[in-house]
């Protein structure tokens, strides 16, 4: 059954993020105010993959968690930019690897409950390196980790990341996309 929505208001709007509150009916005649985030643009990561080096991650820190963890290069789309183009781009500026040629892996709602935002995740066959990365703010450390690694890295909590725990669960549970 479909919720009913009667109105929206914004409450806050940024360049990263808009809050709404929501006037919204249930089945059943319950009828509420929800909050829901509405992104102004969605996101894209790539699980870039080497059969030789394993897989490309980046190891940072998130200040909203206080947490390190183990990363796909990931970010935004900009305005004009296709989400194939944004995951190659955000590749090449965290990492210092042009990434070979991108395949689709999934498009997906992570809080499809609060939020609109949408991330798209591609796998990326090799890349080149090109020199260091551009955007050394939000990366600590660039390596490949093979696919032991990745798993042990998963398994003991150094991937907390979702969009990234979704990519690389979503590549080791299916493997390579052809």
């Amino acid at each position: 059954m479909k919720w009913i929505v009667h109105g929206e208001r914004l409450l806050y709007e940024s360049h990263w993020m808009n809050l709404a509150l929501t006037d919204v009916e249930i089945p059943g005649g319950d009828r509420f105010e929800h909050h829901v985030i509405r992104a102004p643009a969605g996101a894209s990561g790539t699980v870039v993959v080497d059969v030789e080096r394993g897989v490309l991650l980046v190891w940072r820190h998130r200040f909203a968690t206080d947490t390190w963890g183990w990363e796909v290069p990931a970010g935004r789309i900009d305005e004009g930019e296709s989400p194939e183009q944004a995951a190659a781009r955000e590749t090449l500026e965290e990492t210092g690897w042009r990434p070979g040629p991108l395949t689709h892996l999934v498009t997906y709602h992570p809080n499809n409950g609060q939020s609109d935002l949408r991330f798209h995740l591609f796998q990326a066959d090799g890349a080149t390196h090109v020199g260091a990365p551009t955007d050394w703010a939000e990366v600590e450390r660039v390596d490949w980790l093979t696919v032991d690694e990745l798993r042990t890295a998963v398994a003991s909590g150094q991937v907390v990341d979702g969009l990234s725990l979704t990519a690389l669960l979503w590549f080791l549970s299916f493997g390579p996309a052809r």
